[in-house]
């Protein structure tokens, strides 16, 4: 089969053994994967044949059961070796000790030390082999509960003609099955992820935050804010009130001060773990003033009362204000009460105006004098340096600190300083720490490379980290998995040695710390802008990776707001993406998978997790624009609801949504309840008038003119509703019929200079008398000929609706807002930039897709290669209907003639038109549109 819904507990517990038949990619989602895991640990076999080690890069558990992923492989199918090193085992037996065979040969990674290899591959036989002396080709071993099996072999289609590897293939069957061909479920450990749908967000409050960074939630359940500007806001649980009881002076840029540092202002905030005792809170801000440092203090806050006299200063952190950016500023605290601090690299990452030689988003390594801004070894690769790093102390009652055992560098150790836990980060944004093991996690936000270059390094990535102990991280001089960058040469363009994650050396003139450096350690997580196969559920487009709490059941009152499901999963976030994952471990902690955490639920810009003294996930979000109030702004938490779920709507539809009186509607809901439970119907009209039905359908006639909005509430037999969106009904006006006929029937194609003779009409099914001024015909041009760029290529108003739909529920929304000032233009600005330039629109719809930057300033507008045309044209439609300019298109006449203007290959041309009628009485204008498509090459033509 693939069909992967066959992954339950009920379905698979009818096999012995499970197949993957070169499988490739990520083929299970995250309740598959539980009921495989499951299957395996009830006494399940599984077989995995060649490509099998090609699926499930991010799945830990599944890379054990396989054996090994997939590195590469030499080119075609080489004839090779096949070394038999297990003569008693049931899947090589029969064969030789020496068995030549022609096949595709994998090399591997992440290869399991724990199997039993029986056979291994003679490199020397063929070339392109890497993994040398001993390169395993066929294993297994009981693992988990059950038995796996894995061949390399199994490429080719002659494989399967082959019955030397025929009777190796049933072996492995054979032992995959083994004695026991009944499962025993009571021995499966995993646990069935709970429904995505039991998952909702609960706001406190929302639309009244100007720029949040960090917040706190108090034992009473109160919250304390963090705003870069400088504010604390105290939203008070009982009241539901939200109020200002802080503003601390500051150093920030604003709209009006775009010279200052981007990310300094009051960065992070923290309550004590003592806190119902001493009221202390902690807060790591930027001091305006002479002095360039940021600030770790403590306060005190009582009743609603937030002291700025009972400042303790604690700790400052040196600090390059006339350096863009990453300050990073997050705290938190361990369960033994030690404090730890995130701190950035104070570093540019964008490109020097007249520079020889930039950055171009690879590692910042500028040592040149004048450049310091541009060397990151100046501070998160200086073990003499508090920037760039994750600092851990103990803070004592007179707010001085002691430097706890197991830092990096023992106190007293030359050219260090004791506070750093861990280094080499470029902007570890959010920081948490496991309150049980004391692991501690952090988001990287990583560079800009958008790809690999020999002479200069690796392409960006964003990591997700843990720190099991101390530890060197390793930027500037590698990111992600440990991926090495090259010692380039600003004044030559020289590249020199390829840094050595085991031996790490900071050989800059800005270093003042140790030359040679702690080995690196390896992202658990890491990935660019673009798809990667390591972790496919992390999707694409800008990135921003944050860390949230661990979460433990029995740490809280009645067992906590979340299933037990989740004890002992770290939960993670994307400021950008818009998602939270929920990540597994293996009992030494180290990585074994991640899945979506409440996916349902729309976040906006999430800065900010923490779990509230009831066990529940607090959410804190920033809103879509930057150095703004955002509307869309707001605090809240994640509601598991373990009972009853409402009824989901899907769709309402109705027959007709405008036409003259008697106007008569015929509407259907579709809706889903997950419980099966009984359904009532009830239906608003618009007018005042509602009616219950038994069945999700209804006829109605309107008999007044109007525009009426028509909505279902349904709800089950236990008390749970859901009401649906509004469907616009317009009675009294029918909408207008366009056509386009071109006066030369044999047109089946346009060429340049070639005249199309056209002639446009319209129909009013009310009788109403044609207004000639109310036409509006064009002729524009369109990349391709796409087929569903065509059904909805001359619908621009409706495109322009659902291409604001898309924009808002993408990153876009980060860095761009309709009108108002962010960090990238607004829509209405790039409209108004684009709107007269021939061809913008496929411009735009390329730049979407393909990312760039340069045009409106140094901030990179991220890729979104997972667009499809039609929805990066709705976009655009939806920027250009923003634009106002004096030059107001003209529409062409009702009929006439059309000289095309040259064009590519593939492009289109559309001749459009609409008509909006004069609406009647109190029903509102209607308009109806049509168009004509036509290519270079062939007829395509849309009505």
């Amino acid at each position: 089969t693939r069909n992967a819904a066959v992954f339950t507990d009920d379905g698979l517990k009818e096999y012995s053994t499970v197949v993957f038949l070169s499988t490739t990619g990520d083929i299970l989602n995250h309740k598959q994967e539980a009921a495989f895991e499951r299957y395996i640990q009830s006494g399940g076999g599984f077989v995995g044949i060649h490509a099998a080690a090609d699926t499930e890069y991010d799945w830990g558990w599944y890379s054990k059961l396989v054996g090994g992923h997939f590195q590469s492989h030499p080119a075609g199918t080489p004839e090779a070796h096949f070394i038999v090193t297990d003569k008693n085992f049931i899947a090589t037996r029969h064969l030789d000790s020496i068995w030549p065979r022609t096949d595709e040969l994998y090399n591997y990674k992440k290869l399991n030390p724990d199997v039993n290899v029986v056979m291994t591959l003679d490199e020397s036989t063929y070339e392109g082999g890497t993994n040398g002396d001993y390169h395993p080709i066929a294993w297994y071993h009981e693992y988990d509960g059950g038995r796996a099996f894995y061949t390399g072999g199994g490429h080719t289609e002659a494989s399967y003609s082959e019955p030397l590897f025929l009777q190796h293939l049933l072996g492995g069957i054979q032992y995959a099955i083994g004695d026991n061909l009944k499962l025993d479920y009571n021995k499966a450990t995993t646990q069935i992820p709970p429904d995505v749908d039991r998952f909702s967000k609960v706001t406190l409050t929302s639309g009244k935050f100007f720029e949040p960074t960090e917040m706190t939630v108090l034992p009473n359940s109160d919250v304390l804010i963090g705003q870069r500007r400088g504010e604390i806001l105290w939203f008070n649980a009982q009241t539901n009130a939200l109020k200002e009881v802080a503003k601390l002076d500051v150093y920030h840029q604003t709209l009006h001060t775009p010279n200052v540092n981007a990310e300094e202002g009051l960065m992070g905030l923290q309550k004590d773990p003592n806190y119902a005792q001493n009221h202390w809170v902690y807060v790591y801000y930027a001091p305006t003033g002479e002095e360039w440092v940021n600030r770790l203090s403590r306060f005190t806050f009582v009743d609603g009362e937030f002291d700025l006299a009972s400042e303790q200063v604690i700790l400052d952190v040196d600090s390059q204000r006339e350096i863009c950016c990453h300050t990073a500023g997050s705290i938190a605290f361990d369960k033994d009460g030690l404090l730890y601090l995130s701190t950035g690299d104070n570093s540019t990452p964008f490109n020097e105006k007249g520079a020889k030689y930039a950055l171009r988003g690879y590692g910042p390594i500028n040592d040149l004098p004048g450049k310091e801004q541009y060397d990151a070894r100046r501070s998160s690769a200086n073990t003499n340096d508090l920037r760039g790093k994750i600092l851990r102390i103990k803070v004592n009652e007179d707010g001085g600190y002691t430097i706890p055992k197991g830092n990096l560098f023992p106190k007293g150790t030359p050219k260090t300083r004791p506070e750093i836990y861990t280094m080499g980060h470029r902007n570890p944004y959010r920081i948490s720490v496991d309150q049980k093991n004391g692991y501690v996690y952090w988001g990287d936000v990583g560079p800009d490379a958008r790809k690999d270059d020999p002479a200069r390094g690796p392409r960006g990535y964003d990591e997700m980290n843990q720190a099991r102990e101390a530890g060197n991280f390793g930027w500037p001089l590698f990111v992600g998995n440990n991926q090495p960058y090259v010692d380039f040469d600003f004044e030559t363009g020289e590249s020199g040695i390829t840094f050595n994650p085991q031996k790490p050396i900071n050989d800059s003139r800005n270093n003042t710390g140790l030359r040679e450096l702690p080995p690196a350690r390896p992202a658990y997580v890491y990935y660019p802008y673009a798809p990667t196969g390591d972790f496919p559920q992390v999707g694409t487009g800008g990135r921003n990776a944050m860390a949230g709490p661990t979460y433990y059941s029995d740490m809280y009152p009645n067992g906590g707001g979340l299933p037990q499901y989740y004890d002992g999963k770290v939960l993670i976030y994307e400021w950008i993406r818009g998602w939270i994952k929920a990540v597994t471990l293996f009992e030494d902690g180290t990585f074994n998978k991640m899945e979506p955490f409440a996916p349902e639920i729309q976040v906006n810009n999430l800065i900010d997790m923490e779990m509230g003294p009831d066990g529940r996930v607090y959410l804190l979000e920033y809103g879509s624009g930057w150095f703004s109030q955002n509307v869309d702004s707001g605090l809240g938490y994640v509601q598991y609801n373990a009972g009853n779920r409402p009824p989901k709507i899907e769709a309402l539809t109705v027959d007709h949504n405008s036409g003259t009186l008697p106007l008569l509607v015929k509407a259907q809901v579709d809706v889903v309840d997950p419980e099966n439970d009984a359904i009532t119907y009830t239906w608003d009209f618009g007018n005042g008038e509602t009616r219950e039905t038994r069945v999700p359908k209804v006829d109605y006639t309107y008999s007044k003119e109007g525009n009426y909005r028509l909505s279902v509430t349904v709800s089950d037999d236990k008390g749970e509703v859901a009401k649906s969106g509004y469907m616009s009904i317009v009675a009294g006006n029918s909408r207008p019929v366009v056509t386009i006929t071109l006066l030369d029937d044999s047109m089946d194609a346009f060429e340049a200079g070639r005249p199309i003779a056209y002639k446009v009409t319209a129909q009013d099914a009310d009788g109403s008398p044609i207004d000639a001024s109310n036409f509006f015909i064009s002729v524009d041009y369109m990349e391709s000929m796409d087929a569903v760029n065509q059904s909805l290529g001359h619908q621009e108003v409706e495109a322009s609706v659902t291409g604001k739909a898309l924009t808002l529920s993408m990153d876009c929304k980060t860095c761009h807002k309709e009108a108002g000032a962010s960090i990238g233009p607004s829509y209405t600005q790039v409209g108004e930039k684009y709107v007269k330039v021939r061809r913008s629109k496929a411009y735009l719809q390329r730049k979407i897709i393909t990312g760039g930057g340069g045009v409106w300033g140094e901030v990179m507008m991220p890729a979104h290669p997972n667009l499809t045309p039609n929805e990066s044209r709705q976009i655009v439609e939806y920027i250009f209907s923003l634009a106002q300019t004096g030059n107001k298109k003209k529409s062409l006449p009702m009929s006439g003639t059309v000289i095309p203007k040259p064009a590519e290959e593939d492009e289109v041309l559309i001749l459009k038109a609409s008509y909006t009628d004069s609406g009647s009485g109190n029903a509102m204008p209607l308009t109806g549109k049509a168009s004509i498509a036509l290519s270079k090459t062939k007829e395509e033509a849309l009505e």
